[in-house]
Protein backbone atom coordinates (compact mmCIF):
# COMPACT_ATOMS: atom_id res chain seq x y z
CA UNK A 1 0.00 0.00 0.00
CA UNK A 2 1.62 3.21 -1.13
CA UNK A 3 1.42 5.96 1.45
CA UNK A 4 2.31 8.55 -1.22
CA UNK A 5 -0.62 7.53 -3.40
CA UNK A 6 -3.07 7.81 -0.51
CA UNK A 7 -1.66 11.20 0.46
CA UNK A 8 -2.02 12.41 -3.12
CA UNK A 9 -5.64 11.21 -3.28
CA UNK A 10 -6.37 12.86 0.08
CA UNK A 11 -4.99 16.18 -1.21
CA UNK A 12 -7.23 15.98 -4.27
CA UNK A 13 -10.44 15.29 -2.32
CA UNK A 14 -10.91 18.89 -1.10
CA UNK A 15 -10.57 20.60 -4.51
CA UNK A 16 -12.71 17.95 -6.23
CA UNK A 17 -15.53 18.25 -3.72
CA UNK A 18 -15.43 22.06 -4.00
CA UNK A 19 -15.79 21.71 -7.78
CA UNK A 20 -18.96 19.72 -7.22
CA UNK A 21 -20.59 22.89 -5.83
CA UNK A 22 -19.93 24.66 -9.13
CA UNK A 23 -20.99 21.94 -11.56
CA UNK A 24 -23.60 19.75 -9.83
CA UNK A 25 -26.86 21.41 -8.82
CA UNK A 26 -28.74 18.40 -7.42
CA UNK A 27 -28.03 18.17 -3.66
CA UNK A 28 -28.47 14.40 -3.49
CA UNK A 29 -26.22 13.78 -6.48
CA UNK A 30 -23.64 16.19 -5.06
CA UNK A 31 -23.65 14.39 -1.68
CA UNK A 32 -23.33 11.02 -3.37
CA UNK A 33 -20.38 12.16 -5.50
CA UNK A 34 -18.69 13.81 -2.51
CA UNK A 35 -19.01 10.56 -0.55
CA UNK A 36 -17.57 8.56 -3.46
CA UNK A 37 -14.59 10.90 -3.71
CA UNK A 38 -14.03 10.88 0.06
CA UNK A 39 -13.99 7.07 0.28
CA UNK A 40 -11.81 6.55 -2.79
CA UNK A 41 -8.54 6.37 -0.83
CA UNK A 42 -9.97 3.89 1.66
CA UNK A 43 -11.27 1.60 -1.09
CA UNK A 44 -7.92 1.77 -2.85
CA UNK A 45 -6.07 0.88 0.36
CA UNK A 46 -8.40 -2.07 1.01
CA UNK A 47 -7.92 -3.40 -2.52
CA UNK A 48 -4.15 -3.23 -2.13
CA UNK A 49 -4.32 -4.98 1.25
CA UNK A 50 -6.48 -7.79 -0.20
CA UNK A 51 -4.07 -8.26 -3.10
CA UNK A 52 -1.12 -8.39 -0.70
CA UNK A 53 -2.89 -11.01 1.42
CA UNK A 54 -3.27 -13.24 -1.63
CA UNK A 55 0.44 -12.87 -2.44
CA UNK A 56 1.27 -13.68 1.18
CA UNK A 57 -0.80 -16.89 1.04
CA UNK A 58 0.97 -18.08 -2.10
CA UNK A 59 4.43 -17.25 -0.72
CA UNK A 60 3.74 -18.98 2.61
CA UNK A 61 2.81 -22.23 0.84
CA UNK A 62 5.94 -22.30 -1.32
CA UNK A 63 8.31 -25.27 -0.79
CA UNK A 64 11.49 -23.21 -1.06
CA UNK A 65 12.75 -21.65 2.17
CA UNK A 66 14.03 -18.67 0.16
CA UNK A 67 10.47 -17.80 -0.87
CA UNK A 68 8.42 -18.81 2.16
CA UNK A 69 11.13 -18.07 4.73
CA UNK A 70 11.80 -14.40 4.13
CA UNK A 71 8.84 -13.20 6.20
CA UNK A 72 9.79 -15.27 9.26
CA UNK A 73 13.41 -14.13 8.84
CA UNK A 74 12.36 -10.48 8.88
CA UNK A 75 10.09 -11.22 11.84
CA UNK A 76 12.94 -12.80 13.78
CA UNK A 77 15.17 -9.79 13.02
CA UNK A 78 12.46 -7.58 14.54
CA UNK A 79 12.21 -9.92 17.55
CA UNK A 80 15.98 -9.79 18.09
CA UNK A 81 15.97 -5.99 17.82
CA UNK A 82 13.15 -5.67 20.34
CA UNK A 83 14.71 -8.27 22.64
CA UNK A 84 18.02 -6.43 22.48
CA UNK A 85 16.49 -3.07 23.34
CA UNK A 86 14.16 -4.23 26.07
CA UNK A 87 16.00 -7.15 27.66
CA UNK A 88 19.61 -7.81 26.65
CA UNK A 89 21.05 -4.28 26.52
CA UNK A 90 19.39 -3.02 29.75
CA UNK A 91 20.50 -6.20 31.56
CA UNK A 92 24.04 -5.84 30.15
CA UNK A 93 24.17 -2.21 31.28
CA UNK A 94 22.90 -3.26 34.73
CA UNK A 95 25.64 -5.90 35.02
CA UNK A 96 28.28 -3.43 33.81
CA UNK A 97 27.11 -0.93 36.44
CA UNK A 98 27.22 -3.59 39.16
CA UNK A 99 30.77 -4.46 38.15
CA UNK A 100 31.58 -0.73 38.20
CA UNK A 101 32.72 -0.82 34.59
CA UNK A 102 32.32 2.65 33.10
CA UNK A 103 30.88 1.47 29.78
CA UNK A 104 27.27 1.62 28.60
CA UNK A 105 25.95 -0.36 25.66
CA UNK A 106 23.82 1.95 23.48
CA UNK A 107 20.31 0.95 22.49
CA UNK A 108 19.57 -0.11 18.93
CA UNK A 109 17.77 2.48 16.79
CA UNK A 110 14.46 0.74 16.14
CA UNK A 111 12.87 3.67 14.29
CA UNK A 112 13.44 2.02 10.92
CA UNK A 113 12.41 -1.40 12.20
CA UNK A 114 9.03 -0.44 13.66
CA UNK A 115 7.22 0.29 10.36
CA UNK A 116 8.35 -3.12 9.09
CA UNK A 117 7.13 -4.81 12.27
CA UNK A 118 3.80 -2.97 12.21
CA UNK A 119 3.31 -3.87 8.56
CA UNK A 120 4.07 -7.51 9.25
CA UNK A 121 1.61 -7.55 12.11
CA UNK A 122 -1.06 -6.17 9.82
CA UNK A 123 -1.79 -3.08 11.85
CA UNK A 124 -2.16 -1.01 8.69
CA UNK A 125 -5.02 -3.21 7.53
CA UNK A 126 -6.60 -3.10 10.97
CA UNK A 127 -6.54 0.71 10.91
CA UNK A 128 -8.24 0.70 7.51
CA UNK A 129 -10.90 -1.65 8.86
CA UNK A 130 -11.47 0.69 11.84
CA UNK A 131 -11.93 3.67 9.54
CA UNK A 132 -14.30 1.72 7.28
CA UNK A 133 -16.33 0.57 10.29
CA UNK A 134 -16.56 4.12 11.63
CA UNK A 135 -14.77 3.22 14.87
CA UNK A 136 -11.98 5.79 14.43
CA UNK A 137 -12.33 9.54 14.10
Amino acid sequence: MSCGTNAMIDKLIGPVTSLLDKFVEDKDQKAKLAHEVATMAQRHAQELAKAQLEVNKVEAQHRSLFVSGWRPAVGWCCVFGMMGNFMVIPFANFVLALLEIDVAVPLIDTATMMPVLMGMLGLGAMRTYEKKSGVSK
